[in-house]
Formats: C-alpha cells, structure tokens, sequence
C-alpha cells in the first residue's frame, strides 16, 4: 500500500523532527513536551509499520509480529498523547516565563 508507506516515512520524519528538536532545547518543560510528541510519532510510525505488513506477507509469523507492532506501537502513542496533555501547560507557562 503506497499510502501507508508515505505514511510511514513522514512519521518517522516527524520522530526525527521532534528529537532534534529535544536534544537542542534547554528547558526541561519543553524538553519532556517535545519528547511526548517524538513518542507520539514513533508510536504511529510504529503501528503504521505492522498494519503494512499485513499487507505484505500472509504467514502466521507475520500476524503474529505485525499485532505486536500494533499492540505496542499503538500504546506508545496513547502514553505519548496523555504526556502531551500532561506537559502542554507547563511548557506554555515556561515558554512565557522566558519571554518576559
């Protein structure tokens, strides 16, 4: 599917993005925010990996790896959401602070 690997490649793009973006900050708000939006788009890139593989190759092995990629992709982008919501007013709140 064609779709789901252009997909695949800007998520990853987007995991790449955002722990650049990580290793240049220097504040720690900002810092754990941006980490939850790299967990995010690891977590997609990651479950979107599976559901291709679904696609690809049709043996017990495959289904088997492709619902753990999934399972776990999918958790990884629910906890990297949650920590979004968690870090978001605190990384608004330092990024006011600093401007003053």
């Amino acid at each position: 599917m064609p779709v789901l690997v252009v997909l695949i490649v800007i998520f990853f793009t987007f995991y790449l993005f955002y722990k650049i973006k990580y290793v240049r900050s220097n504040r720690p708000a900002e810092k754990k925010w941006l980490s939850s939006k790299s967990r995010i788009a690891l977590g997609l890139f990651v479950c979107l990996f599976g559901i291709n593989q679904l696609f690809l190759y049709h043996t017990m092995i495959t289904y088997i790896v492709a619902a753990i990629f999934i399972l776990m992709g999918g958790l990884s982008a629910l906890s990297g959401v949650k920590a979004y919501k968690y870090y978001l007013p605190y990384a608004e709140k330092e990024a006011e602070h600093i401007e003053e």
